[in-house]
This record gives structure tokens, C-alpha cells and sequence, in this order.
């Protein structure tokens, strides 16, 4: 099968048809083109979605990436990031390996068909040449023989009048010779243009159009062959990238089954657990028996001389100053566990009494009242915005965990400093042994700084170990420095509680007014602190105590009890309406002295005998 043969007649035809190839070859590259720019496209899409998510260093939402489900949405993101990446390879290799080479072929293509159909079109023109050829000698020819008949018929017609001379006649009979000679010149020069055409028109119907026409046939069937190893580098673009592609999803199933639902819930208790213990059962409390308030007007007095203190029976009540208003008196319990609340129990005082959250929220807008020099490093602390460099301010297991974390800190900046003076100390060896690199004088000063440096970093570490073993329960017994210090302070803040408690007798109805509140307040905190005064050993209890009533300690130095909580008395009242007790080893604070009932042990060191 051959074009040139099949085709002869169709060169119109054939010219168009390459033309047509030529234009599916073109619109083949214009649809690869787009496809690589939705590639691009869409890995830069992918790669901004994954950027969009990716948590933002130092912020809240770096540390929830700590969870495993948290873990696998970040190995997809990852992931994600990769698989874009894959179909950024996927556009340049199209572009490289189909979109330029094509390109390039088209143009060699346009200029090949271009020289075949130049040399057709050529051959066309010759074989019209030899046909106008051939028709010039047949008219010529043909003219020829109708004059040279022309003149044999008029010799003829002159040669049988006898009126007409001789001389006439031998003139016609010459002239019909000249013409039947130019005749036979024509003819002979008709018969040979027409062989000479024959053999042009074979030559071009059997030689120049098939050749031509099977260099055309050629060029066509390589551009079909081109266009579809074209397709099958298309499709092996796409499949190369897929064994990636698969080990990302791969990356992607593997993130999700490392899930761990369990780790996750460890991870929730290990952020948000206090360490503080649930509370107790709530014991029943019969209001039908009277409820007797006796509190003696001059009890404060009697606490400052000294004087025993009455002992009551039952539930106990001080008074509790910072609810108390001017000219109000103490305010009832909770209406929940008031006897006054009882049918037919006995009667409050008859003065108009606030609701108990008023005084609260009154209490928790004012300034706090300070009884102890730690909660009053602790207020200072708070009031200048800083979080207290032990971190008592969290729960107990956040402060364990806060401190161990800092304590790892150190440590990690203690062996960098290391590194870094040991590498100092070899150049000093090298300098020494080779004097002329450099001198070994000049390392000195840079030493002493790093030396520095890890001692005052060992002092802090110990210093965030010993609060840390504090929290654990294993601090060892401090030295007999230590404890003279701790009992200075302690004889200093008892100076200052004392004072409060001479302010609160001097006003007339036995409230603390702010001006005082403030003059004792600036008193205290013109006394020199000591970072040691932290680490004083824990007082001993000397009773124990019951929550008549649920109190919630949300200012420094007060803790929260629940009604019916059983606690330690680590300090008792000593005239401002607060006592001080303990849940356990960590958690001690400041409860108002009419929420609990408290039992002195009479045998305890500085208790205090009630009649």
C-alpha cells in the first residue's frame, strides 16, 4: 500500500490531510500544556492547604500537637506536602519529555512537508510545461498541413487553366512543395515533443509523484508513531510518581493507626491533673437541734493579752472580717447549711443581712489581707504580673511537671556549656602545643565566662530540684542555717499579722479598713525577702478540723474545702478570723474560722487550752 500509487491523483487532498495532522499534533501539546499548569496549580494549592494548617511555632496550638491523633494529622499534612511535590514532578517531566520535544518536532515536521509538497508542486509545473509543449507542436503541425494542402490544391487549379502562364504555374507548384515541407518539419517536431512528453508524464505519474507522494506517506506515519509514544510518556509520567504517591498514603494509613486513644487520655491527665485529692462524704447534720451562738465581744482582746479562749461546744463561730461590712454583722452560712434555714429553729439577729455571694464577690474585688510572709512574697508576685519562679501558683502535679521540665532545661543548657568548654580547652591544648596558630592567653577570659556560666547554672538546677523534691515528699532536713532564718521571718510575720489584728480592734465595729489594709500592707513589703524563706520545713499540725461549710479559696493564700472535709490545723486563729490548714503534704492555705469546727490537740506544741 503506497500513496504514490493508490494517491496519484490526489496530491490536493493529501496536502490537506497533513495539514489536519499537523493541527491534531499542535492540540495534542496546547492539552499536555494545561495539564502541567493544573499540576502545578494543584500542588500549589496542596502545599498551601498544608502550610495553612501546620501549627504556628510558639503557640498554644504547638503544644496540642503532643497527642497522637494530633501527631497523625501532622504526618498528614506532611504527607500531603510530599504528594504535591509528586505532581510537581509530574509537571516538569511532561513539560521536559513531551511538550518541548514536541514542539521542537512540530516545527521539523512543518518544514518537511513543506519541502515534499515544493518538490510535488514542482513536478506539476513541469508536466504542464511539457503538455503546453506538446499542444504548441500539434496546432503548428496541424496549421501546417491545411496550408501546404491549401497550396497543392491551388498548384492543381493553376496547372489546368491553359490561360495561365508557365511561369505562374512552376511558381505554384514551388510553393506547394515549401509547403508540404514546412508540413512534414511540423510533423516530425509533433511526433517527437509528444514522445518526449510521454516520457515526462510516465516519469511523473511512476516516478516523481510516487516518491514524493511516499516521502509525504512517511512523514505522516512518523507523526502518528511520534504522537503515541507521546501518549504512552504521558501515561509513564503518571505511573512513575505513583510508587511515591502510594508510600504517602502509605505514610498517611500508617499515622492513623498509630493513634492511641489510651496514650491521649494519659496525655489529658498528665496536662490538666491537680494532684488534690476528691472530697469526702458529706455527713448528715440534724438541725433540729438548736444552733448557740456565743461569741464573746472582746474575744480579739482576749487572743492579743493572751487570755485563755472560750472552748464551745458544737459548731464554733469567729468572726469572719473580710465579709463583714460597717455597721453589719456577721453574715449567715450558706442558706444550704444555715440551721436558720430550719422551720421553727431559732432566729437570726433581727438586722437587715446581705446575701453571703455578695460579701464574697465584695471580698474577692478588695485587696487581699496577707497573714503570712510566703502568701506575701506570693501577692507581691501576682500583683507585678509574674508567675512565682517555683511555680505555686499551679496545682501540685503541674508544679511537679513545670519544674521537672525546667529542671531538664537546665540541664540540657549545663551540657551545652560543657561541650563548649571542653572544646575551648582542646584549641588551648592546640594553641599551647602550637604556639604559632594562635594564642593560648586569648581563650582565658572566654573559659572563665563558660566556667561561670555552668556554676550558676548548677545553682539553679539545684535550687529547681530542691523545690521539685519538695513537691515530691523527699526533701531532706534543712540546716540549722535554714531554720534560723525561716524562724527570723516567722517572727516577722507574726509581727505583721499581729498588727492586722491591732487594726482590726482599733476600728470601732472590728472591720479592717482599706487605708489600713494598705499602711500594714506597704510595711511588710519594705522587709527584705529571702529566696530561702520558700523552703521552710512544713509546720506540725496541731489538731484537726471539720468543714461546717463548702468555701471557695480562689485568692492567694486561701484553699478551697468542701462541706464535711476532714483537715489538719497547722496554725489556729489568731484574732483576724482565719485559721490555717493543711489537706496534705503540698496543699495548704487559709479557711475563714466560722466555716469549720475545729479540735486543738491539747498536747500539740502551741496550742492553746478553750474553757
Amino acid at each position: 500500500m503506497s500513496w504514490g500509487t493508490e494517491l496519484w491523483d490526489q496530491f490536493d487532498n493529501l496536502e490537506k490531510h497533513t495539514q489536519w495532522g499537523i493541527d491534531i499534533l499542535e492540540k495534542y501539546i496546547k492539552f499536555v500544556k494545561e495539564r502541567t499548569e493544573i499540576e502545578l496549580n494543584y500542588a500549589k494549592q496542596l502545599r498551601n492547604l498544608s502550610k495553612k494548617y501546620q501549627p504556628k511555632k510558639n503557640s498554644k496550638e504547638e503544644e496540642e500537637y503532643k497527642y497522637t491523633a494530633c501527631k497523625a494529622f501532622l504526618s498528614t499534612l506532611n504527607e500531603m506536602n510530599d504528594y504535591a511535590g509528586q505532581h510537581e514532578v509530574i509537571s516538569e517531566n511532561m513539560t521536559s519529555q513531551i511538550t518541548v520535544d514536541l514542539m521542537r518536532y512540530v516545527q521539523e515536521l512543518k518544514q518537511e512537508r513543506k519541502s515534499n509538497f515544493h518538490d510535488g508542486r514542482k513536478a506539476q509545473q513541469h508536466i504542464e510545461t511539457c503538455w503546453k509543449q506538446l499542444e504548441s507542436s500539434k496546432r503548428r503541425f496541424e496549421r501546417d498541413c491545411k496550408e501546404a494542402d491549401r497550396a497543392q490544391q491551388y498548384f492543381e487549379k493553376m496547372d489546368a487553366d491553359i490561360n495561365v502562364t508557365k511561369a505562374d504555374v512552376e511558381k505554384a507548384r514551388q510553393q506547394a512543395q515549401i509547403r508540404h515541407q514546412m508540413a512534414e518539419d511540423s510533423k516530425a517536431d509533433y511526433s517527437s515533443t509528444l514522445q518526449r512528453f510521454n516520457q515526462e508524464q510516465w516519469e511523473y505519474y511512476h516516478t516523481h509523484i510516487p516518491n514524493i507522494f511516499q516521502k509525504i506517506q512517511e512523514m505522516e506515519e512518523r507523526r502518528i508513531v511520534r504522537i503515541g509514544e507521546s501518549m504512552k510518556t504521558y501515561a509513564e509520567v503518571d505511573r512513575q510518581v505513583i510508587p511515591i504517591i502510594g508510600k504517602c498514603l502509605d505514610g498517611i494509613v500508617k499515622a492513623a493507626e498509630s493513634i492511641n486513644q489510651k496514650n491521649d487520655s494519659q496525655l489529658v491527665v498528665e496536662a490538666y491533673k491537680s494532684g488534690f485529692e476528691p472530697p469526702g462524704d458529706i455527713e448528715f447534720e440534724d438541725y433540729t437541734q438548736p444552733m448557740k451562738r456565743t461569741v464573746s465581744d472582746n474575744s480579739l482582746s482576749s487572743a492579743k493579752e493572751g487570755k485563755p479562749e472560750l472552748k464551745f461546744g458544737g459548731k464554733s463561730r469567729g468572726k469572719l472580717w473580710p465579709f463583714i461590712k460597717k455597721n453589719k454583722p456577721p453574715p449567715p452560712p450558706p442558706a444550704s447549711a444555715s440551721p436558720s434555714a430550719v422551720p421553727n429553729g431559732p432566729q437570726s439577729p433581727k438586722q437587715q443581712k446581705e446575701p453571703l455571694s455578695h460579701r464574697f464577690n465584695e471580698f474577692m474585688t478588695s485587696k487581699p489581707k496577707i497573714h503570712c510572709f510566703r502568701s506575701l512574697k506570693r501577692g507581691l508576685s501576682l500583683k507585678l504580673g509574674a508567675t512565682p519562679e517555683d511555680f505555686s501558683n499551679l496545682p501540685p502535679e503541674q508544679r511537679r511537671k513545670k519544674l521537672q521540665q525546667k529542671v531538664d532545661d537546665l540541664n540540657k543548657e549545663i551540657q551545652k556549656e560543657t561541650d563548649q568548654r571542653d572544646a575551648i580547652t582542646k584549641m588551648k591544648d592546640v594553641y599551647l602545643k602550637n604556639p604559632q596558630m594562635g594564642d593560648p592567653a586569648s581563650l582565658d577570659h572566654k573559659l572563665t565566662e563558660v566556667t561561670q556560666n555552668i556554676e550558676k547554672l548548677r545553682l539553679e538546677t539545684q535550687k529547681f530540684e530542691a523545690w521539685l523534691a519538695e513537691v515530691e515528699g523527699r526533701l531532706p532536713a534543712r540546716s540549722e542555717q535554714a531554720r534560723r532564718q525561716s524562724g527570723m521571718y516567722d517572727g516577722q510575720t507574726h509581727q505583721a499579722v499581729t498588727n492586722c489584728a491591732q487594726d482590726r480592734e482599733s476600728s470601732p465595729d472590728g472591720s479592717y479598713t482599706e487605708e489600713q489594709s494598705q499602711e500594714r500592707e506597704l510595711k511588710v513589703l519594705a522587709t527584705d525577702f529571702d529566696d530561702e524563706f520558700d523552703d521552710e520545713e512544713p509546720l506540725p499540725a496541731i489538731g484537726t478540723c471539720k468543714a461546717l461549710y463548702t468555701f471557695e479559696g480562689q485568692n492567694e493564700g486561701t484553699i478551697s474545702v468542701i462541706e464535711g472535709e476532714m483537715l489538719s490545723v497547722i496554725e489556729e486563729d489568731k484574732g483576724d478570723g482565719w485559721t490555717r490548714i493543711r489537706r496534705s503534704e503540698d496543699e495548704e492555705g487559709y479557711v475563714p474560722t466560722s466555716y469549720v469546727e475545729v479540735y486543738l490537740d491539747k498536747n500539740a506544741k502551741g496550742a492553746k487550752t478553750y474553757i
